[in-house]
């Protein structure tokens, strides 16, 4: 009984906040629509300066086919390879190919000719990405023109065909492999960001201090701080999972249920982490820096931009205990891969773990005067 009062009376101090009811609605459809659109680690619209040496067709039908494609812009073709360099060093182009003279005969005689590739590597990842956009589109034109000139040529290259099939995410779109991690932030947002400053805002008004001498037990009023913001959390969750469908077209190919279990998990978790800051906060500045700066370290090793095994050795043994790894690491398995709860078994019981872990200390370091 004491339970629904304090509930009945949570909910009704959230509706009455004139701002707080808005953002849990805005903010799940700002993460699911734009984000995944402006957080993109698709490099298109490369700037490309061509030198060529040679005057055959096929040099043309490479560049015109360089131009066609959506990851380059022809920036001009040059027959001074140093001006184009010079345009390179003041980042006009991004990246230089050069043809040499003799280009087409080569092809005909011999199966193959080299060109050359220079790439700004200011930006690493551009760089790589475009020098490999680039073997894979003079690859392709290879193929073509071998297969358009198989009478024409004298000589047979043995090459070794390799066909590359892509599991899981067959068109390479990075969105399906952001969108469903994206669904932590959300949940921390709700889950840890907002219960944290819920009673450290009550702290500064005074009227927890009121709470406190009551006889209500301190597990009782933290479970009637967390229950609103589990429910909305799980509310929210289902928003973005239609969203997720109805606008990417993309579904949970694993069971729905797995994804609402560790979602309770998780959602414990964080809130439970949101608490003990507020416990050791005394005003909601002081929270939001250090809600800020955890929030920050969760999501940078939580593998949902970079890969956890492309970090040094000694910051993945930190994301041991970092719970959005989990999360996110189950949401890739049940969206992409169509992973069950046997497959989830070490995600499952490191979100337990850490679940008993800050539970235990949220409600131990909770001072209530008795």
């Amino acid at each position: 009984m004491i339970l629904r009062y304090l509930l009945e009376k949570e909910f009704k101090q959230f509706f009455r906040n004139p701002f707080l009811p808005k953002l849990v609605v805005a903010f799940p459809i700002l993460v699911m629509l734009v984000i995944p659109w402006i957080m993109t680690m698709d490099i298109k619209n490369i700037g490309l300066t061509v030198v060529n040496h040679d005057s055959g067709s096929a040099a043309e039908t490479l560049i015109r086919k360089l131009e066609s494609s959506s990851y380059f812009e022809l920036d001009g073709v040059e027959q001074d390879y140093n001006r184009a360099l010079t345009a390179l060093e003041y980042s006009e182009t991004d990246a230089i190919m050069e043809i040499p003279a003799g280009f087409e005969k080569q092809l005909l005689a011999e199966g193959g000719a080299p060109v050359q590739v220079s790439i700004n590597a200011v930006n690493d990842t551009k760089g790589t990405l475009g020098a490999s956009y680039l073997s894979a589109l003079c690859a392709e034109f290879s193929r073509e023109f071998a297969a358009g000139n198989a009478q024409a040529m004298s000589a047979t290259v043995p090459n070794i065909e390799i066909v590359t099939q892509n599991r899981y995410n067959p068109y390479q779109d990075y969105k399906i492999f952001m969108i469903p991690a994206l669904m932590v932030l959300v949940l921390l947002w709700l889950g840890g960001f907002l219960p944290a400053l819920n009673i450290v805002g009550e702290k500064e008004k005074g009227t927890i201090e009121q709470i406190n001498i009551t006889p209500v037990s301190k597990f009782m009023f933290i479970f009637a701080k967390l229950i609103p913001y589990w429910v909305m959390g799980l509310l929210v969750l289902t928003v973005c999972m239609l969203l997720t469908w109805a606008v990417y077209g993309l579904v949970p190919q694993g069971s729905v249920w797995v994804i609402y279990l560790f979602s309770i998990l998780f959602i414990f978790a964080v809130s439970g982490f949101g608490l003990i800051v507020s416990n050791y906060s005394d005003t909601m500045q002081q929270a939001m820096f250090v809600m800020f700066f955890f929030m920050l370290i969760f999501m940078l090793m939580s593998g949902l931009l970079t890969p956890l095994r492309s970090m040094p050795e000694w910051a993945q043994y930190f994301t041991v205990i970092n719970p959005p790894r989990y999360y996110i690491e189950m949401m890739r398995l049940v969206y992409l891969k169509g992973g069950t709860l046997a497959d989830l078994q070490t995600q499952l019981w490191a979100l337990v773990a850490i679940d008993a872990v800050l539970g235990t200390w949220a409600v131990m370091s909770y001072r209530k005067r008795d």
